[in-house]
């Protein structure tokens, strides 16, 4: 079984979250499934200095920097024949919501990558599994905002600690149509007529070892589905 990871470069602020990504890989070696890493060979939004938060002078290439966490094994999703794949997974990141696409400037009225948006639509139309991890849910929310199909996904909850405004996220999903629900870093949330996993991971306030946790929960779930 062969599972896609795409990756929107490397780096919580400016990119792919590094510990989601590489407990992601992890997790599918353990559930005896291969990996296989895709980006997009176009440069991100911008580059963010990770010790002082500032955003820095240059410009970075998201297939490139994807490849930092592959080792080199990375894909262009533009060449790569996906109908090899049998799940997508989609660590998350600022990568999702800067790179990928523009929520994190417009919201639920940003705009979305083609080569994501058909990746995604793909799988979709495919009835292939796909598993969307921490804020990542709003890059399947806007590839599926002009569709006839209203996904269940969650980006955390707000019951319990998290650095963002989990219920601002969620309101802006259900204006495109998806049913947000409320879950913590110990739960993730499996729709099973579009076979979409999400998982709040890095939503939430969490130690390494429960995002660990709830990563391997949404692989499980994930295998599950194909």
């Amino acid at each position: 079984m062969k599972i896609g990871v795409l990756l929107s470069g490397c780096g919580v602020y400016d990119g792919a979250e590094i510990h989601e990504s590489v407990l992601t890989l992890l997790a599918i070696e353990e559930a005896g499934a291969e990996a296989v890493c895709l980006s997009v060979n176009k440069n991100q939004h911008h580059v963010v200095n990770h010790v002082t938060g500032e955003e820095m002078p240059e410009s970075r290439n998201m297939l490139v920097e994807a490849a930092r966490i592959a080792r080199g094994a990375v894909h262009d999703v533009s060449t790569y024949d996906v109908s090899q794949l049998n799940a997508l997974v989609i660590p998350g990141g600022f990568g999702s919501a800067k790179n990928f696409s523009s929520w994190a400037f417009d919201g639920p009225n940003g705009t979305i990558l083609p080569e994501i948006k058909n990746l995604i639509q793909k799988f979709i139309s495919d009835k292939k599994p796909i598993a969307a991890l921490c804020v990542s849910p709003v890059v399947l929310t806007l590839a599926m905002s002009d569709s006839d199909l209203y996904p269940t996904m969650t980006l955390g909850s707000d019951l319990e600690k998290s650095p963002y405004d989990i219920q601002a996220f969620s309101a802006g999903m259900e204006q495109k149509g998806v049913q947000a629900e409320m879950k913590t870093i110990r739960e993730i949330s499996v729709d099973e007529n579009l076979k979409i996993v999400s998982a709040p991971c890095y939503m939430m306030e969490a130690s390494v070892l429960e995002i660990r946790n709830n990563i391997s929960q949404a692989i499980q779930a994930l295998i599950k589905l194909v």
